[in-house]
């Protein structure tokens, strides 16, 4: 099965980062984030992805030619004009780089990969900021279960911002970044079928306001919901602190073994 990652965004936000590089090729622990996001479904099988890139996609292709020399130990004999790789480390993917337009919107992107896919039963289909412990096997069972075209994944973000604990107006202690309001999002992980691509108009096509909501209203979107880690990278300090938590050794989102 395949899953297509979505890359090719401006990631204006955390432009701090991305005026050299597109968003989901800032790393975290040394590795890109597209890196993280792919060993999280490889962990569960899924080994063949479709990329969708845009805005500086030649980072994305770069970084995938010479896989080895971004993984492995390299001796260059200049003289002899050799290069010998050292303790490879590969992974079993297949990965198909699609140019889907600077400009295009995110809708627009899924359906400029429609070759790659149409003649799947399912796919998975995400963004390339975005890191989750999401059960991938259970959310497939979850998708095969109900029938309808499309699966999104709901989860509740975590909250921005410290919170006091009171005991009416005495302050009796604090909480770091409680969850939010309990209200569910949207955490991408999508599973769909290739059907879901019909309503994808043009490049314009804005994946959440358009298909998504008519998939809504047509009663063919389902949501499996996740209760546990999802953070999303949208600005510096959530890419810094996605990066405390790869140093501290237990980042939540690493389901896959070393």
């Amino acid at each position: 099965m395949k899953a297509v990652i979505l890359a090719g965004g401006l990631g204006t936000r955390i432009s701090e980062e991305t005026h050299l590089r597109p968003k989901p090729m800032i790393e975290i622990g040394g590795k890109p984030m597209l890196w993280h996001i792919m060993k999280i479904y490889s962990a569960y099988g899924v080994n063949d992805f479709v990329i969708c890139c845009g805005y500086k996609g030649y980072v994305i292709k770069e970084y995938f030619a010479n896989y080895f020399l971004h993984m492995s130990d390299v001796t260059f004999d200049i003289a002899n004009n050799r290069m010998s790789v050292h303790e490879k480390h590969a992974e079993p993917w297949r990965v198909t780089l699609v140019d889907t337009g600077d400009d295009t919107m995110t809708g627009g992107r899924l359906g400029r990969v429609r070759p790659y896919v149409q003649d799947e039963e399912l796919f998975f289909f995400t963004y390339g900021d975005g890191v989750s412990d999401v059960d991938i096997a259970a959310q497939m069972a979850f998708h095969r279960s109900h029938g309808k075209l499309a699966t999104i994944t709901a989860v509740q973000p975590p909250g921005r911002y410290g919170a006091l604990r009171t005991d009416g107006l005495a302050v009796s202690g604090f909480m770091e970044k409680p969850p939010g309001d309990g209200g569910l999002i949207n955490g991408g992980f999508f599973v769909l079928s290739p059907k879901c691509l019909d309503l994808i108009e043009g490049d314009s096509t804005v994946w959440e306001l358009g298909p998504l909501s008519r998939l809504a209203e047509n009663g063919e979107l389902m949501a499996f919901e996740h209760r546990g880690f999802w953070q999303a990278m949208d600005t510096l300090r959530e890419k810094n602190a996605l990066e405390e938590l790869w140093s501290s050794g237990a980042a939540p989102w690493k389901v896959w073994r070393s």
